[in-house]
């Protein structure tokens, strides 16, 4: 018999497939207590093999195969919906997400929980006027504010004048023993043309899609081999994910003759054995919030080249555990891949300190923890935190929409 105590959650997203968000989403679902929560996931366009990373049997998925532009065709179904549902929370992420906080209102949701995740390829630095002022629009309807990195908790209250009690920093956390170094040499994955034993492998992982902005590190690496043609030796590129950029991705690689050199597997199941592969990781994007695959990299004992964007210089120190490049600047990007390669001592050193830094701050249990709070009484939690969950001081979420009604 179903346990007619538990809260409801719908969780609201553009689209359900590989990614950072999707992955914490996958987390809260398998770790927050069967018993006490039940677990709606509904995308607004399309839900991907993705959704088999889900252990309980349990939850329902809705996809709305949403086509591009905006949702309003959508609102009175999005509306009959949540009235048929009755869910307790509605957890909206990202901006493509938070139109339908209000229909979440308007169908008598209690509890509306907004979580900004990271910025979106049309607005990699949050200054985009029209967004903003989407923001504030929505702002009185949203219960409560969750974000992964300083930079956009900042953001919501400097520029969409969140006040400190209505936001929450909720830092993403990692299965550290899932994501763990290798013990001696990891063996190659199915279907890798490249081995641990014999090549140098420089990866990432993530979407193909502009935001991510993999061609620069296709392109960095073409740099580094005309400059540096005895890297190709042993150096190999591994770039996992799939999306719209995967061609050109391709097309930078042939141009150079270096087909071969690289391998894109498209998306993956298992990712901690290919992170156990490589000896150093890369995250090229233009824009960033926390990123999940940078810290399962580090979790995975892995030095890391990023760029200065987001929460990734929160996650990586220059000569600690890692190297910085600005967005966008080969020249400086490939300048870091030479580093990385022509530095063991420093690679390894680099590398432990990632594993430290990760048992230490990315407590997956904390992140747990700190959302099972805000979804089971609508409250930021007010105990003790670990450095993975940062949450206001003040209370109470749970404000009527009347009584919230600034627009500025």
């Amino acid at each position: 018999m179903a346990n007619m105590s538990r809260r409801r959650i719908v969780h609201v997203v553009y689209r359900f497939a590989i990614g950072g968000l999707e992955n914490v989403i996958v987390q809260l679902i398998n770790r927050l207590p069967a018993d006490d929560y039940e677990h709606i996931v509904l995308s607004l366009t399309s839900i991907s093999d993705f959704k088999n990373r889900i252990e309980r049997p349990d939850v329902q998925f809705i996809e709305l195969n949403k086509p591009p532009g905006h949702a309003i065709p959508l609102y009175p179904k999005i509306f009959r919906l949540l009235r048929q549902l009755k869910p307790d929370v509605l957890h909206t992420c990202n901006l493509a997400a938070l139109e339908i906080v209000p229909i979440g209102w308007l169908a008598g949701v209690p509890c509306r929980i907004h979580a900004e995740h990271g910025w979106d390829a049309h607005d990699p630095d949050g200054t985009n006027p029209r967004y903003q002022r989407l923001r504030k629009l929505y702002k009185p309807f949203v219960s409560h504010y969750v974000t992964v990195s300083q930079e956009l908790h900042d953001y919501l209250g400097k520029a969409v004048h969140v006040p400190p009690e209505r936001r929450s920093l909720i830092a993403n956390g990692v299965d550290t023993e899932r994501f763990s170094p290798a013990i001696g040499i990891s063996p190659t994955v199915p279907g890798c043309p490249f081995s641990p034993r014999q090549h140098w492998l420089l990866g990432t992982v993530g979407r193909l899609e502009t935001v991510k902005n993999q061609p620069y590190l296709a392109r960095a690496f073409v740099r580094l081999a005309k400059q540096h043609p005895e890297v190709l030796e042993r150096m190999r590129l591994i770039i996992v994910g799939d999306g719209p950029l995967r061609g050109q991705v391709e097309a930078i690689l042939a141009e150079a003759n270096l087909q071969a050199y690289a391998w894109l597997p498209g998306a993956r199941d298992d990712i901690p054995e290919i992170l156990r592969m490589l000896d150093c990781f890369t995250l090229p994007s233009l824009a960033e919030g926390t990123s999940c695959t940078l810290q399962e990299a580090m979790a995975t004992g892995l030095p890391a080249i990023v760029t200065t964007v987001g929460g990734n210089t929160k996650l990586v120190e220059q000569t600690r555990n890692g190297w910085w490049t600005p967005a966008n600047d080969e020249s400086e990007f490939s300048q870091a891949l030479w580093a990385a390669w022509s530095n063991p001592e420093a690679l390894q050193a680099y590398g432990s300190e990632a594993r430290r830094l990760a048992l230490e701050t990315f407590a997956l249990d904390g992140m747990i923890s700190a959302y099972a709070t805000l979804f089971a009484d609508g409250k930021p939690h007010r105990g003790n935190t670990t450095q993975s969950t940062v949450i206001p001081a003040k209370a109470g979420i749970q404000e009527d929409v009347t009584r919230s009604n600034n627009f500025d």
